[in-house]
């Protein structure tokens, strides 16, 4: 849930951009990169959780400011972990250098990287595949994160959430709630070793310098299952079936049945966890952006898996059982 990084115009004084104005100059002293007064937003377009803005640093340089939306409590994000995560992935050289944080306010300073930002179609290339593969490895590689990342919180959160405050959610969703528990376990029998995880790797998130790539947005990071990044990446981008093999095999070194199976389970369980975000982002946020559509194309493809011929075979492989 990002921007693009191409700036617009600047905002006339009537903007709804006023409020973040009046939000930036309460939290100027907590963010000294800024200097002493606000500077001028040129707003950036995207961001479903965010209100993103390009500004000119007193040093000259340039600087992204993210404001978070009214959605943070509802979507239990935990900006302290975000400002950790995405510190630590900037030293590890895979995310823009952060420049300040004010986590109470909702809003982050990160540098501005002068890069394309990535869509599907990009994604959908072996070389692109191959670098982001080992984008992935050099993340997961660093040092762990301060929290970890559970699908299977997250979803049972949500879910509570959906169902106390009565928020749309499609008819049928609860009775796949068993085949994703079968799931779960099944990728609970050999797990891997958790590693830091950005775990929102939609094409957006991904910046292309030409020389390297950027991973942005650390709002879901935590340390979390490798395939799971991988497998959510291919969903989000909504590639071809044989990309994900692709994907694994660039990020193993080799093919490997049960990391692509492994994979692939994990983006139909994230599919149906993020119909649910979705349900509550339909409620709650004040984006202009259609989330129900969004959240029921998610659900339905989960569902294909979910009935799918292949999930007995995919079980199999992951848990190195005959069923």
């Amino acid at each position: 849930m990002t921007a693009q990084r191409q700036p617009a115009s600047e905002p006339t004084a009537d903007d709804p951009v006023a409020a973040d104005r009046v939000r930036l100059t309460a939290a100027l002293p907590g963010l000294p990169a800024l200097g002493r007064t606000v500077p001028g937003l040129s707003t950036l377009p995207g961001g479903l959780t965010n209100h993103n803005y390009r500004v000119i640093l007193p040093s000259g340089g340039s600087a992204v400011v993210r404001m978070s939306t009214d959605s943070d409590s509802a979507l239990a994000i935990d900006r302290y972990a975000e400002f950790r995560n995405a510190t630590t992935a900037a030293d590890q050289g895979v995310a823009p250098r952060v420049l300040g944080c004010d986590p109470d306010a909702g809003i982050s300073v990160v540098d501005w990287v002068e890069a394309r930002t990535l869509s599907a179609a990009d994604i959908d290339d072996s070389a692109l595949l191959e670098r982001i593969a080992e984008t992935c490895r050099q993340l997961h590689a660093g040092p762990r994160f301060g929290n970890d990342f559970d699908m299977a919180a997250v979803q049972q959160r949500y879910l509570a959430m959906v169902q106390s405050s009565g928020y749309r959610l499609p008819a049928t969703y609860r009775d796949f709630l068993t085949i994703s528990e079968d799931i779960r376990a099944a990728l609970n029998v050999r797990q891997p070793r958790r590693t830091p995880c950005h775990n929102d790797l939609l094409p957006a998130n991904i910046l292309d310098d030409g020389a390297q790539l950027w991973f942005i947005d650390y709002e879901y990071a935590g340390n979390n299952d490798p395939y799971f990044e991988l497998g959510n990446l291919w969903s989000e981008a909504e590639l071809p079936l044989p990309r994900l093999g692709e994907l694994v095999a660039y990020y193993v070194g080799a093919d490997s049945p049960e990391y692509t199976a492994r994979a692939r389970l994990w983006a139909a369980l994230t599919r149906y966890g993020w119909t649910l975000w979705a349900s509550i982002q339909h409620a709650v946020s004040p984006v202009d952006f259609d989330f129900w559509s969004w959240g029921r194309a998610k659900y339905e493809l989960a569902v294909a898996e979910f009935q799918g011929p292949d999930l007995p075979r995919l079980l199999q492989d992951v848990t190195g059982t005959i069923r």
